[in-house]
Parts: structure tokens; sequence; C-alpha cells
């Protein structure tokens, strides 16, 4: 601990003043760092595949072995904390990620890519959940709000603006560039966070202790499992695949197993206990909900403009600015606002604000406006702002200090997966959806349709006028009338699932309702907190 720690450390354990900040800017560091490079590859793949000449089934590996890493460490870092100390913990964390990215840039093959990647997910995992309990615990309860408001606007814009990035750096110098682009962001978060962060008493380093090798191997058995299937699922045809049958039997067993064994073992290396928290329980399954919204929208709304509305990478990604934008304005505006008014009022809105965002979504089509495009994105990231802050203080604020990492661990974790699920289910959706709707619209291609028949005709004399013979006209107005009907098939697929988020999020207001009390006992939780 530093002196000037030390001199400016409050009577409960915080930095006063203007050290708070510096301690925040100290960890945002890390944290932007995790946050992009869950997606920041994604538009690199292509390119690292031409490099190393592989398959795209072997490429995609790059991205779930840094997914798989960084969902097994988020649950162990308060275990980790303990033994370490958690000022420690974080910085080998950064040093991790920092070097494994390094490493990620001058890989030889694909093999070593794959390897660092692991290495940099195991650093990338740690940053985020120790980053918020160490910010939770730095401001005092009345100005946590304002504290999860920088929070989210480093979590929910780092998988908006990666694929932006990766695609500049990619466009404009290499694919390893992605990579070494974290090197000065890591080396200046290891010396701010030398320098401010401070450990609590009850997270300086204890030295080893009895470890939960079974909890940690059945989680990690688990974890790994259940994201492999999730990431390989939709190319293997789920369940109709062998493959992907055993990883799900070997996921639910494991996770089962784990679930039982972590509350019945003494020291477990997952404190699930937490969990009888109901407003902490309630919060963390809403904030899995919002990953599944988030991430599924983030990855619904390009495909849309890019596959269906003919827009290029550049214009998709500077159509879908206004999103991350809003959600940046308002996130310290829903800090601000989180004393007046509470989870009670605007988790609520922020939900119902969200659903109708993906409603006015659901009535896109082939000739949609780009103002139409823009009103639910605005609208959007309003929601998700309001919904963050809230979430993130409420759900945790009846946490002792003592506990906090351990729930910090579990609540990123979930909505980690929560983003991992929304990916596989609104793909899956999707190509089913297309696929029935395909079949139904397909129906009325027939020659006893006098409005099929009308169109074929219409198609028919447009492509004589420019030459065809009547054969090849005829079967040039079949291919251009299915043609729209497979156009039109997404379009009713792409509403669809928009819809169904929307749905999703709405479902959710009943949920909320447990956060009812969060604000009310926060003092109570403090002072808990002070006393342990």
């Amino acid at each position: 601990m530093t002196a000037t720690a030390l001199s400016t450390a409050g009577a409960a354990g915080r930095p006063a003043g203007a050290n708070r900040w510096l301690v925040t800017v100290s960890v945002l560091f890390g944290s932007m760092m995790g946050a992009i490079d869950t997606s920041v590859v994604n538009v690199a793949l292509a390119h690292i595949q031409a490099t190393y000449g592989v398959t795209t089934q072997e490429v995609t590996w790059v991205t779930t072995s840094y997914l798989i890493s960084l969902v097994i460490i988020m649950p162990l870092t308060a275990w980790v904390a303990s033994v370490l100390g958690r000022k420690r913990m974080y910085l080998f964390a950064v040093a991790i990620f920092t070097l494994a990215s390094v490493l990620c840039g001058l890989s030889r093959n694909l093999g070593q890519l794959i390897a660092f990647r692991v290495l940099q997910g195991f650093g990338g995992g740690a940053l985020q959940p120790t980053a918020q309990a160490i910010m939770r615990e730095t401001f005092p309860p009345e100005q946590q709000a304002q504290a999860m408001g920088l929070y989210g606007m480093i979590v929910l814009l780092g998988p908006a603006i990666g694929p932006t990035l990766g695609g500049w750096l990619t466009d404009n110098f290499s694919w390893p560039w992605i990579f070494f682009v974290n090197v000065p962001i890591g080396i200046m978060g290891l010396i701010m966070g030398a320098q401010f962060v401070v450990d609590p008493p009850y997270m300086r380093a204890q030295g080893l202790r009895r470890i939960d090798g079974v909890g940690i191997g059945l989680m990690t058995v688990g974890l790994a499992a259940l994201q492999i299937m999730l990431e390989e699922g939709e190319t293997d045809g789920w369940f109709q695949s062998t493959f992907i049958v055993a990883l799900g039997i070997v996921a639910a067993l494991a996770l089962a197993v784990f679930l039982v064994w972590e509350l019945r073992v003494p020291e477990p290396a997952v404190n699930l206990r937490i969990l009888r928290n109901v407003s902490f329980a309630s919060g963390t399954l809403i904030i899995g909900i919002l990953g599944m919204a988030l991430f599924g929208s983030l990855l619904l709304l390009p495909l849309f403009l890019q596959n269906l509305l003919g827009y290029s990478a550049t214009r998709a990604g500077l159509t879908l600015m206004p999103r991350s934008l809003t959600m940046v304005l308002m996130m310290p505006v829903a800090g601000l606002l989180y004393n007046r008014l509470g989870p009670v009022v605007m988790l609520p809105f922020a939900l119902a604000l969200s659903g109708a965002s993906s409603f006015l979504m659901a009535r896109f089509n082939l000739g949609t406006s780009e103002v139409a495009i823009l009103i639910p994105q605005v609208l959007q990231g309003v929601g998700f702002a309001f919904m963050f802050v809230p979430l993130s203080t409420a759900t945790l604020s009846a946490i002792p200090r003592p506990q906090m990492q351990s729930a910090a661990g579990l609540y990123n974790l979930i909505r980690q997966l929560g983003g991992s699920f929304g990916t596989a289910i609104v793909v899956t959706l999707l190509d089913h959806k297309i696929q029935t709707a395909s079949a139904h619209l397909n129906r009325y291609a027939s020659p006893y349709n006098p409005t099929f028949v009308q169109w074929w005709q219409a198609f028919q004399q447009g492509f004589l006028a420019r030459g065809s013979n009547p054969t090849t006209a005829h079967w040039q107005a079949l291919a251009m009338l299915q043609s729209l009907i497979n156009q039109q098939s997404a379009v009713v697929a792409f509403d669809y699932v928009f819809a169904v988020i929307g749905l999703v999020l709405v479902a959710c207001l009943p949920i909320s309702l447990l956060l009812r009390g969060a604000r009310r006992r926060q003092g109570g939780g403090e002072a808990a907190a002070a006393a342990d």
C-alpha cells in the first residue's frame, strides 16, 4: 500500500477525494481491454484463416478458446484474490492479458494463437469482475450508481465498438494489431493500478489454503463443455450431432454436481450461498437476460443492414453508432438519477423502453429508412443505460463487502453466459424462421395463384424487353421471384426474432419488482459490511 493511499483512506476503508477517480481510471483500463476483446477478433477471422491456411471450423476456435477461459476464471476471482490479494491478482491479470496479447500477435501458427488466446482469456476474465468489485468498494453508497454508470459504459460499449475497431485495424494495418493495440493500454493500467489500487483488510493475501480441487474441476469441465456447445451448436446442427449431445450431457451433469458440491463443502471455490439473497439472485438473472438481448441485437441488426438492405460494413458500423453514443451519454445521467428514483422506477422503465425498441425493430422491412432505424437504436441506448446502472447498483447493494468479489464474479459470469446463450439462440431462431417462412411463402408460388402469375408475367415481359428469348425469360422470371421470396422470408425471420427479444425484456418486468427493497437496504448492507 502506498503512502498516498494510506493518507487518503477514509473511515470505511475507501480512498477519499480525487483518489477515487484515480482508482476508477486505473481499473477501467483493464475493463476496457477485456470488454473489447470479447468481439474485436470476430471481423479478423477471415484474415487469420487466410494467413494460416486453415478451415473456417478451425479458425473459430480463436474466439471460442478465449470465451472458455473467460467464463472459467470469472467465478474463481474471489478465491484467487484470497490467495494472492486482490491488488496483486488484478495486476497479474493485466500483465497476463498484455503479455498474451503480444504473443497472440506474434503467433506463428493457429495452435499457438489458440493457446495464447486461452491465456489472454484467463487474464481478461479476471479484469471485469475485479474492476467492478474495486469500484463498488471505492465509492460511498451515494456515489456507487455513478461508479456503475462508468463501469457500464465500458462493459456495454466493448462488444459494440470491438468489431468496428477490429475492422479498422485489420484493414489499415494487419490483424496482429488487434492484439498489439492492447499493449499501451495494459502498460498504463499496470502503472496506475500499482500506484492507486489498495487492498481492503479482508482481501489481502492469505497464502495457499485448502484448495477446492473437486469444485474447480467440475466447474471447469461444465463451463467449458457448455461454452463449446453454444459456440458450435448451430454449425453442427445442435442435437442432431452426437458431439453436441455429448457436450450437453457433460455440461448438465458436471454443473449439477458442481452446484451440489459447492453448497455442501465448507470452503468452496465459488461462494454460491450468496444467491440466497433475493435481490442479488433476481438481479443476476436479469443481467443474464440483458446479456442475451444485448448480444442478440448487436448480432441481428448488422446482419439485417448488410444482408437485406445492402449496406457496406463501414456504413452499417456508422448506422449502429447512435446506440453506442446514446449509452455513453446516458450512463452518467442514469447514475445521477438513481439516488432520486431508485431501481423500482428506473428498471421497469428501462425494460419497457428496451422492449418497445425491439418491437419497433420488428417492423423493419426492405424499405425502412435510416430515420426509422435510428429511432429504436436511440431508445435502446437509453433503455440499456437505465437498465444497467440500477441493476448493477441494486443487485450488489445488499452484499457485504467481504463477499463483493464473489458476487461480482458470479454477476459477470452470468452476464457473459447470457451473451453466449443470446448469440446461439438468435442464430438458431433466425435460421429456423427463415426456413419456415420460406416454406410458407413458397406455397403461394403456384400457377393457380393469380397474384403470383401476374408478377411472373410482368417479370417475363421485362426480361423479353431486354432481349431474352421466351424460354430464358421464363426461367429468369422464376429465379427473380424466388429471390424475392427468399428476401421476404429473411425479413419475416428478422422481425420475428426482434419481437422475441422484446417479449423477453418485457417478461422481466415482474422479476424487477424483487429489487424493490434494494435501495432501502443499501445503508444496512454497508453497515453490515463495515462490521464484517
